[in-house]
């Protein structure tokens, strides 16, 4: 639980207040003493807030209440008749100096509760964050992992039943389908680990020189892509980038899924590959419904889907977008001319020997 009594701020932070309750009142007092005869204590004492204000700003409420105690001993010290004494000799000075200490320590505290405030409604965000995430996992774990895992369950079911007789055909249907099945899940679970570990920092990277079109060809084949399923733009020549080929293989394969989900009928999405100045670009365009521009950060975070519909994890952009990230890519949508959308990819590319 946060100390209430030193707050929330960072200790270099408060470091910093220290040291600006220490200098300020230091630096007013000797910007002040030259003019101590043309400037009255009524307009010495601001500049000594201003030196509160900005520790309290800065460290807390601690020092805030050093800088008011060093300054009321200053301004009393050195422009407090009679001077370079403790002494307080004419009373409205006094009234002066007490209101100057009750500013300065209700200043103090009050950005003391602002930044505990502050704090706890962080705090709060990142719970509801948490709590949001929980449900969206429970929610993708209660049916999109026993979808394929209750299909799988059923076949087997049945094979091992007495009570159907089977003919070959349908044994191998339902074998197939059992197969499939199995295949979904496992490419659910193998997504879940690898955003686990990208969020965790611990998804092992090994870049190298690779040709672009290697991976995309790869990739359509992963994916099972018929060759009139994408239209591939892929000019001679391209240089190698400096990636790691099967994360990016599984990044491209989840941006044309993404792609091909979206693509009406008879609008084949299109891969394209253009070289420029020290990179790669990669696009991914699809004459789809395209994306809203203020919804184009929801469809990157994990376990979000668009309008909250479909099936899936809502994985494939996410991962996507990290994969390519951990690889110092960048992965950014943009408009497709004519309408739909546009992933740019955007990869490091080899320097040339």
């Amino acid at each position: 639980m946060t100390d209430m009594r030193s707050g929330s701020l960072s200790a270099r932070r408060q470091g910093w207040g220290y040291a600006v309750a220490v200098g300020g009142p230091g630096a007013a007092t000797v910007a002040l003493l030259p003019a101590r005869d043309s400037i009255n204590l009524a307009g010495d004492v601001p500049v000594y807030l201003v030196a509160v204000v900005g520790s309290a700003l800065l460290g807390g409420i601690g020092p805030g209440l050093l800088a008011s105690a060093l300054s009321i001993g200053l301004l009393n010290f050195f422009f407090t008749p009679p001077y370079h004494s403790l002494t307080i000799g004419e009373p409205s000075n006094v009234v002066a100096l007490a209101a100057f200490a009750l500013v300065a320590i209700m200043v103090s505290w009050l950005v003391g509760v602002s930044e505990r405030r502050a704090e706890a409604a962080t705090q709060a965000a990142r719970i509801e964050a948490a709590d949001r995430l929980r449900a969206a996992i429970l929610t993708a774990v209660g049916h999109d992992l026993r979808s394929p895992l209750a299909a799988a369950k059923a076949v087997v079911s049945g094979l091992r039943s007495d009570d159907v007789d089977l003919g070959e055909a349908d044994r191998r249907e339902l074998l197939e389908a059992a197969d499939g099945a199995l295949d979904r899940l496992a490419g659910l679970v193998d997504s879940l680990l690898d955003m686990s570990r990208l969020q965790a920092g611990a998804l092992p990277i090994h870049p190298r020189p690779t040709a672009v079109e290697d991976v995309i060809a790869r990739a359509l084949d992963h994916l099972g892509v018929e060759s009139r399923s994408v239209v591939l733009e892929v000019p001679e020549g391209l240089p190698e980038v400096n990636v790691d080929a099967v994360l990016l293989e599984r990044a491209v394969a989840n941006l044309v899924a993404n792609a091909q989900r979206f693509a009406p009928e008879g609008q084949t999405p299109v891969v394209r590959v253009i070289a420029a100045a020290g990179t790669v670009e990669l696009r991914v365009i699809d004459r789809g419904p395209g994306i809203p521009a203020a919804a184009r950060d929801q469809v990157f975070q994990p376990f979000q889907r668009l309008g909250d519909s479909g099936t899936g994890l809502g994985l494939g952009l996410a991962l996507a977008r990290g994969l390519v990230e951990a690889m110092g890519g960048s992965v950014v949508p943009t408009d497709t001319e004519g309408g739909g959308l546009t992933m740019v990819v955007t990869l490091p590319a080899e320097a040339a020997a």
